[in-house]
């Protein structure tokens, strides 16, 4: 089948506005907590998207490791395309896809450095090999082959060998401070239901938007 004759008839119930919740949080919260429900593949995975020093934007899948009031949490080497990007534009945009229950949400506003002692605190939850690699690789940047990468884990295994390994200090978190979540539920004959929250000092405004 050719791309264009692949359709997909989106057969849901629809969302209107009373079935949000005021707060955005606790709507992502709904929806996230149902994903998971419905065992749908890495339901915290969401495309964040930056632009370089350019202008031009960049986008790829990382998973939110922490969601609450304050913002969407996110762990990366801040030395790879990614964090240089955020450190040079710190406003990004975070896209969340449920395909699996026809649902997208959208997310766009600023981003910053979380606590040292938020990064230091998730870090020593990882598994160790995903604490070794932190240190092991060098996120972005060219390498020769497979061969150099265990080269490089050999040489920190070997430096850790007997004791606990510390947060590389080039790693850790970001979070994401939304301005605007939209929330997107599929509908037949492609007449989605859409609603934008928009920050408004201590307030959400929604409003539906056309598909």
């Amino acid at each position: 089948m050719s791309l264009r004759d692949r359709r997909v008839q989106y057969e849901t119930a629809g969302l209107d506005l009373a079935d949000l919740d005021r707060s955005p949080f606790a709507q992502w919260q709904l929806w996230y907590s149902q994903a998971a429900d419905a065992e749908v593949a890495e339901p915290n995975a969401m495309t964040v998207s930056t632009v370089d020093s350019d202008g031009v934007p960049d986008a790829r899948v990382v998973l939110a490791r922490h969601f609450d009031e304050e913002g969407i949490v996110f762990f990366t080497n801040y030395q790879s395309v990614k964090g240089l990007q955020v450190e040079g534009h710190p406003q990004v945009a975070a896209t969340f896809a449920w395909l699996d229950l026809h649902r997208q949400v959208r997310v766009r506003g600023s981003v910053e450095r979380v606590s040292i002692a938020e990064s230091d605190s998730y870090f020593a939850s990882r598994p160790r090999e995903s604490q070794l690699g932190a240190w092991a690789s060098p996120q972005s940047q060219e390498i020769n082959d497979r061969e150099s990468l265990a080269a490089l884990v050999d040489e920190v295994t070997a430096r850790f060998e007997g004791t606990e390994v510390p947060r590389p200090p080039h790693w850790g978190g970001y979070r994401i401070v939304p301005e605007t979540f939209e929330f997107w539920q599929g509908r037949p004959s492609r007449l989605h239901d859409r609603f934008r929250y928009a920050r408004h000092k201590d307030e959400w405004v929604i409003t539906r938007l056309a598909p």
